[in-house]
Order: structure tokens, then C-alpha cells, then sequence
């Protein structure tokens, strides 16, 4: 017997994103989309999708994944991000999947292949980057990390063969947008769970992120996109840290 699936994505002025999102898990037997009071026209374009737009304060992404997770009826749940896309060959995966009753696993990881500045990324440690997005309610919980936030599955675990598709940063203010926003969530998750600033993190961590994206994770083969994306994630790295410093700073 087919198994029914629950799509639960959450939102914040994603109007440019929203409507593809959507349209490619028309399918799915729910679709729950959890929105922190978007300014733009994202409620409006997802009620054309489905009927179900909750409208939440902004407590976080991991809060909000889990209570759109609370909401789901059925006991497969596809986690989707605003600018993601499942194209017809995952869709039929997973509908393949739930014909079979999930077979023996509670959950499955996927690919996700990212778009970033106008080119498909296939190296720097970006691709594959497998992370768990098909799972049973009953199984899996969002970690309560401030950003990255990750599920914690209960059960054993499958992979999909077909990628997810994530188009990423549109252009470089975009990127830098969502760098600050998200290095300062890193730094206060940091620091929340006790992590001290120490002068080698700033000073060494940086280095060695780039080295690791640019030469031992091919960067390079990626050109131009890939030293890019290398010196980003170090200056990402830096700024992360450096805030941790200035929350330390001025904490004492």
C-alpha cells in the first residue's frame, strides 16, 4: 500500500523562490508551508499551492522546521528550502519509494547539486553534499542549531540516486546578505554552547578551510566559480570567528 507524503516548507520573503518550489511537489498528498510574515508576495503565491500557509513568529529555523513538522498529517515528510527543486526524475524516486512503504529505512539522504553565481558547483566539497530530506515523522526531529541546522534521525538510514537541486546565491550581494546574517547565528550558537575564542581559530581555521575547497576538495576544477566559493567560505570562516571574538569582547 502507497505510503502519503507531507511537504513541509518554511518561508520568510522568498517570492522569488516560492512559486518553482511548489510547483514541482504539486504531487505530494499535503504541502504545509510555515511563514514567518513575509513583506512580499510569498503567502499570496503559496496559497495558490495549497491551503495550508501558517503564519508564525520567527523563532529560528530549526523552530520553525519542527513545528511545520508537528503540523504534517501523513508519516513521510519531504523537508524542502524555498530554493530548492525536486525535478521529475526525484519525484519519481520517492514516489517509488513510498509505493514500496519506504522498504526497510526510516529515512533517506539526497545530493544536493547547488547553482552558485550562474554555474552548477561540482567540487569544493559542495557536491555531493548528501543531507537527509525524505524520513517518518515518527523518526526524525531538527537539531535546535541557531543555523545549519540538521535532522536527527531515529532509524536506519537510505540514499536517493537523483539530486536535489539548490539554487543557491543569485548574485554576490545576495551571498553577502545571507554571510552576515548567518555568521552572526553561527557566532551566537557558538558561543552559547560555551566555545571559547582562541586567537589560532581566526588565524588558522580560515587557511585551511580554503585549502581544503580550493586543492583537496578541487576547486579548481570548478575555475573562476571555484576560487570564488574557496575564498568566500574562508572569509566565512574568519567573520565567524572574529564575531565570536567581539561577542566575548564585549560580553567582559
Amino acid at each position: 500500500m502507497s505510503q502519503k507524503l507531507t511537504v513541509i516548507i518554511i518561508t520568510l520573503n522568498e517570492e522569488q523562490n516560492i512559486s518553482e518550489c511548489l510547483r514541482c511537489v504539486e504531487w505530494a498528498d499535503e504541502i504545509i508551508v510555515v511563514d514567518s510574515f513575509s513583506t512580499d508576495k510569498t503567502v499570496e503565491i503559496a496559497k495558490m499551492f495549497t491551503d495550508k500557509v501558517i503564519q508564525v513568529e520567527w523563532k529560528g529555523y530549526s523552530a520553525a522546521k519542527n513545528y511545520a513538522l508537528q503540523l504534517a498529517q501523513n508519516d513521510w515528510v519531504l523537508s524542502l528550502d524555498a530554493d530548492e527543486r525536486v525535478m521529475p526524475e526525484l519525484a519519481k524516486e520517492i514516489q517509488s519509494i513510498l509505493e514500496s512503504a519506504g522498504e526497510s529505512f526510516e529515512g533517506y539522504e539526497v545530493a544536493r547539486r547547488a547553482y552558485f553565481l550562474g554555474k552548477w558547483i561540482r567540487h569544493c566539497g559542495w557536491y555531493p553534499s548528501y543531507t537527509i530530506r525524505l524520513f517518518k515523522k515518527s523518526a526524525g526531529s531538527f537539531s535546535n542549531s541557531l543555523v545549519h541546522e540538521r535532522l536527527d534521525l531515529k532509524g536506519k538510514m537510505g540514499r536517493l540516486k537523483n539530486d536535489l537541486l539548490h539554487y543557491t546565491d543569485r548574485n554576490i550581494f545576495q551571498y553577502f546578505e545571507k554571510f552576515n546574517r548567518y555568521t552572526t547565528l553561527a557566532a551566537d550558537d557558538m558561543a552559547g554552547r560555551g566555545r571559547k575564542f582562541i586567537v589560532t581559530d581566526i588565524i588558522f581555521r580560515p587557511l585551511f578551510t580554503f585549502v581544503k575547497m580550493y586543492f583537496i576538495r578541487g576547486g579548481w576544477l570548478d575555475g573562476l566559480h571555484g576560487l570564488i566559493l574557496s575564498v568566500f567560505s574562508a572569509a566565512y570562516v574568519f567573520t565567524k570567528y572574529a564575531k565570536l571574538w567581539e561577542f566575548r569582547n564585549n560580553k567582559s
